[in-house]
């Protein structure tokens, strides 16, 4: 199983419109950051979560020919407004691939991009994806997903852990009942916004905080934000590291 990070930034991508501070102005490449979102590739599948805002330029990137399922782990503009950029998928493969997600994730995206899921007379538009609620673990491409409820400010998000792997974007809390979904983790990869406190996302000190609870091998912080310098990753315990777009992890694929 292989892991990329598509995108490791905050909800602006970094360099932020009309900003020229020492981040958005660095020379570092690893500075560079597009909205979050992953690809898994197991199997000659190739799973993607989320369609962030820079999904073109994602895929274009790294050379990514085709989607064969998506997860979502909410409904945030920055996790899904990319989703339009799956119909070149679709004109070359005319296929009508599965989503998963919350019921309340797929309200919103069916209200929000309702000719993505359905037909409407006239249009011209196909559907490009099939709707499928996430209530609990289910099996995709010989891998078994494992959702993760998470508390994301006033509202809810979705980790997923799959074998020893796990994608915890966009959180502010881990509640107790999921504490027992991501032990033994070799990767975890998880929201840690920035250095300075948030109400909606862990920041980096929060996030240390719950990977020592964790447990895991290997700790990568994501969802960054122009306040976070790559080169400050020095500054973190060891086991723990910053994100950048184009990472990737190598890992079994669990059961």
């Amino acid at each position: 199983m292989k892991i990329t990070i598509l995108g490791s930034g905050t909800s602006t991508g970094v360099p932020m419109v009309g900003c020229t501070c020492r981040v958005c102005s660095s020379d570092d490449p690893k500075d560079r950051r597009t909205r979050a979102s992953l690809l898994i590739r197991h199997a000659d599948r190739n799973l993607l979560v989320d369609t962030s805002t820079d999904l073109r330029r994602q895929v274009l990137r790294e050379g990514i020919a085709r989607i064969d399922a998506v997860l979502f782990t909410h409904a945030h503009a920055d996790h899904v407004n990319g989703i339009d950029d799956l119909r070149g998928f679709h004109f070359l493969h005319r296929e009508i691939v599965p989503c998963f997600a919350s019921r309340a994730t797929l309200d919103t995206l069916m209200n929000g991009f309702g000719y993505i899921f359905r037909e409407h007379e006239g249009s011209g538009y196909t559907p490009l994806l099939e709707a499928d609620e996430v209530s609990g673990p289910f099996g995709l491409f010989g891998l078994k997903i494992i959702p993760v409820p998470l508390v994301h400010g006033r509202t809810a998000a979705l980790g997923y852990r799959i074998g020893s792997f796990a994608y915890l974007t966009d959180c502010s809390a881990i509640p107790e009942s999921s504490l027992p979904l991501l032990a033994g983790l070799d990767v975890l990869v998880m929201d840690g916004l920035r250095w300075t406190p948030h109400p909606f996302h862990f920041n980096i000190e929060a996030a240390i905080a719950a990977a020592e609870r964790l447990r895991p091998r290997r700790t990568v912080l994501t969802h960054l934000t122009h306040e976070v310098a790559y080169a400050e990753g020095t500054r973190l315990p060891e086991g723990c590291e910053f994100a950048y777009d184009g990472m990737e992890f190598e890992l079994p694929p669990g059961c």
